[in-house]
């Protein structure tokens, strides 16, 4: 080891002096070293003592450099910046990306999924950006998105087909009769008929069963998808919404299908980014994620 290094203070002593050079105050940089206000005096006075020295001047409401601790700081500020850039190179930080979705896409199948996600991509600090309303790529800073309409979304961006949208009837099991697979779709608008946003029973009864809206059926009105599913797990009614966001419930047990009728819509789920990517190398592993995921359930989907 070089005869210099050897001469150089404690680490932790120079620590405590930066931070008591910033904050002209113990307490505080005791409470950000977390350590007690009597250790960063110590290390301080065993500090001054190595250097032979005067670093501060202790006032009755605080701290005053000396010209000595003056002159020391900048050189010492510098080396923690060298050490800290030094180490950022061997550790990177995690890119930060934001996913713009629905709320009913987030709770659904994105957050159960993360977790696989995270332990795969740990240099990819992903946050979530739940809104109904469309977000803007440079506007709200997303890097990707998962939309729901029909294609061209526009000449700036590559678009991916994740989910088509095949919209079930889902209702808990204890909805229907002991011993009862099912229900007949005459019967269904004696039930409590549970809308979202997209307000889609009157089209799924013409389209999928044959059947006219009526007047008198019993509805239940959500502004999202998600909680017309989670009522519907709740025992309150049926609801409707794309096979994809059920499946997982569909496969629990939580819910079934009441009438074995699907409707196929026009409003599919695609994967969006910018041709133009401020992080290309993390938005494709995610974009690649997402369409893997995708993929992987379509062929479980045909496999059942």
């Amino acid at each position: 080891m070089p005869e210099a290094f050897l001469r150089l203070p404690p680490l932790n002593a120079l620590r405590a002096f930066e931070a008591s050079a910033r904050h002209l105050n113990f307490r505080l940089a005791a409470h950000e070293l977390n350590v007690t206000q009597g250790a960063v005096a110590q290390h301080i006075r065993g500090l001054e003592a190595s250097l032979g020295a005067k670093l501060f001047e202790r006032l009755p409401r605080g701290l005053a450099l000396t010209d000595e601790g003056r002159a020391y700081v900048p050189n010492i500020r510098r080396a923690f910046e060298l050490i800290s850039e030094a180490t950022a190179l061997l550790r990177p930080e995690p890119a930060r990306l934001t996913i713009s979705v629905t709320p009913s896409f987030a709770t659904k199948w994105l957050i159960p999924k993360l977790p696989e996600f995270v332990a795969h991509n740990p240099l990819v600090d992903l946050r979530i950006l739940a809104s109904e309303s469309l977000s803007s790529f440079q506007a709200d800073g997303v890097d990707i998105a998962v939309r729901q309409g029909q294609p061209p979304f526009g000449p700036g961006l590559i678009v991916d087909l994740l989910f088509p949208q095949q919209i079930v009837a889902v209702c808990s099991p204890a909805l229907l009769p002991p011993g009862v697979g099912g229900i007949a779709p005459a019967d269904i608008q004696h039930h409590v008929l549970m809308h979202d946003a997209h307000n889609l029973w009157p089209e799924f009864m013409e389209r999928a069963l044959g059947l006219k809206m009526t007047v008198e059926a019993k509805r239940m009105r959500f502004n999202q998808t998600a909680l017309a599913i989670d009522a519907a797990i709740a025992g309150q009614g049926i609801a409707l919404a794309s096979r994809f966001l059920v499946a997982a419930d569909i496969a629990a047990g939580r819910l079934v299908q009441p009438v074995s009728a699907e409707m196929r819509g026009t409003y599919d789920f695609h994967v969006v980014v910018p041709r133009k990517q401020r992080h290309p190398e993390p938005t494709q592993a995610v974009r690649q994620w997402l369409l893997n995921e995708a993929g992987r359930e379509a062929i479980s989907t045909i496999a059942d």
